[in-house]
Parts: structure tokens; C-alpha cells; sequence
């Protein structure tokens, strides 16, 4: 059996020195590439699952429009919108509730008669799925609607939905990218310090030909080599990747909620991000040995 133990000194070069640290840095950026890219899929799926089914009714206040007249509007929509097959429930979001949603932008008085603002009421309703025998056509729903109600309109929130969910396509497909080029990046280093320490035990490497190693023998030197490194860098990587997952996590946290999505990951992401250490320590043990044979067979 061949001896597997290391021979040519490759842990005290100057590359086993700083590979780890930029593998490290590399896998840190690709764990963060990668719960972004799995955060806002799962956000994604949630906004989605919230919001189908769902519809908001909105009243218009006019300047003319007082608190008995609108409280009358929103009485009447409710009938329509109670009286509609495939609407399941109809509830008018009260004032304290508006000025609840409006606080963070508009301060504690968001209701008050200084401001002057028109804040419209709302009405959330609850409808059929579309897949289902009753349900509502909602252009007839939101013309009925404009026309008994003055002031009333009807959203569906898709157009806001598909502009949000395309937003997070969009960030995903760059975190997709991110990782790709991160994946060359860390070839191209494990490429070019193989290449150096190749150059630096030249000399050894010859002396090891003529008394009998094979091109494999020398490889596996290297891949050992590379193994260690990988894993090294990489597990520094992700605990450093968990880490700032987890200030960032507390920091939204305290962010009101629906402005940002929640930083949490799952049992088995989290078990992803792990699996890129594997993954650089792969991506350089396979560099390393394919950069050494190729480069040796150049070799006069």
C-alpha cells in the first residue's frame, strides 16, 4: 500500500498560510449569498399564502364626507359585500385599527382632525378560491361597488403582489450568480497556490519521480493538503456566516413587522449553509488534484 502521509512540507508554505482565511471569506459570502436567496423564497411563499383569497375594500373620504355619512358608506358595502356568493366574510377595519397600521408613519395622532388627512376606511375580505364553484368574479364585484358606494374601490393586491414576488425573483437569480462567481473564485485560488506550491517543491517533486512515485502519489500529497485547508476555511466561513444570520435575525426582529421578511431559516437550510463547507472543501480537494496531474504532465 502506498504511503499516504505527507511528504513534501506543503503546511508550511506561505499559501497554507492565507488560503483558509480567503476560503473562509468566500464561503462566508456564499452562505450569505444562499440564506438570502432561501429567505426570500420562503417569504415569497408566504406573501402569496396570505394574500390569496384575500381582498381589501377601500373608502374614499371627499371633503364634504363626515363621520356619520362614511360610517353609513362602509354599512353599505358590508351588505353588498355580505349579500355576494363566494365571499366568505366582510369585516370593517376600525379606526383604532388604522391608526394602529399608520403609527409608525404618522405618528399617534395619524386620526386627528390637525393633520387633515383623508384616511380612507377599510374593509377586509375573505373570498372563495378562484379554483372553487362560487367564486367571485371580483371586476363585477368592484364595479357593484363603485356603483352603490361612493368613494369605494376594490384591490385584489396582485398587481402589488407580482411586482414583490418579481423583486424577489430578481434577488434570488443574483444570489444564484453570486454563488457561481464565488465558485470560480475559489477554483481560481485553489488553482493558483497549487500552482505554487508545485513551483516551490519542484525540486522534490522530481527527486520523488526518479525513485518510483507515480503523478497519483504527488496528487494526493496536494489533496490532502487541499482537504485540510477547505474544511479549515470553510467551517470559519459558516460560523461566521451563522453569526451575522443571527444579529441580523435579532435586528429585524425589532423592525416593524410586515417591512422586512423574517430572518429564520429551517432545520434543513440551516443544514444547507453547513453543507457549503463541504462543498469548498470538495471544490478544493477535486481542484487541487486536477491542477497537479494536468500541470505534471506538462512536465518534461
Amino acid at each position: 500500500m502506498i504511503n499516504t502521509d505527507p511528504v513534501l512540507p506543503l503546511a508550511r508554505d506561505a499559501s497554507s498560510r492565507f488560503l483558509p482565511w480567503l476560503i473562509a471569506f468566500m464561503v462566508w459570502l456564499a452562505a450569505m449569498a444562499l440564506a438570502a436567496v432561501m429567505v426570500l423564497s420562503a417569504a415569497g411563499d408566504q406573501w402569496r399564502r396570505s394574500l390569496t383569497g384575500s381582498v381589501t375594500v377601500q373608502i374614499v373620504p371627499t371633503e364634504t364626507t363626515d363621520a356619520r355619512t362614511m360610517e353609513a358608506r362602509v354599512n353599505s358595502a358590508l351588505v353588498l359585500l355580505r349579500a355576494t356568493p363566494g365571499v366568505k366574510s366582510a369585516n370593517a377595519v376600525s379606526a383604532d385599527r388604522t391608526a394602529a397600521l399608520l403609527e409608525p408613519w404618522l405618528g399617534r395622532n395619524a386620526l386627528s382632525e390637525s393633520i387633515g388627512l383623508p384616511i380612507p376606511r377599510l374593509i377586509d375580505v375573505s373570498v372563495e378560491p378562484e379554483t372553487s364553484n362560487i367564486a367571485v368574479d371580483l371586476g363585477t364585484l368592484a364595479a357593484q361597488l363603485a356603483e352603490t358606494v361612493p368613494g369605494a374601490s376594490l384591490d385584489d393586491h396582485g398587481q402589488w403582489l407580482d411586482r414583490l414576488i418579481a423583486l424577489a425573483r430578481a434577488i434570488e437569480a443574483i444570489g444564484f450568480a453570486i454563488l457561481i462567481v464565488i465558485s470560480l473564485a475559489a477554483i481560481a485560488t485553489v488553482v493558483f497556490a497549487t500552482r505554487t506550491g508545485l513551483a516551490i517543491h519542484h525540486d522534490v517533486i522530481e527527486l520523488l519521480h526518479l525513485i518510483g512515485a507515480r503523478d497519483d502519489f504527488v496528487a494526493r500529497q496536494f489533496q490532502l493538503n487541499a482537504l485540510w485547508l477547505g474544511l479549515k476555511g470553510g467551517a470559519t466561513g459558516v460560523v461566521l456566516a451563522v453569526g451575522t444570520l443571527l444579529i441580523l435575525g435579532s435586528l429585524a426582529a425589532k423592525v416593524e413587522a410586515g417591512l422586512l421578511p423574517p430572518v429564520t431559516l429551517a432545520i434543513w437550510q440551516w443544514m444547507a449553509l453547513g453543507g457549503v463547507a463541504i462543498a469548498a472543501a470538495i471544490i478544493s480537494v477535486a481542484t487541487a488534484r486536477i491542477t497537479v496531474l494536468r500541470t505534471i504532465g506538462r512536465m518534461p
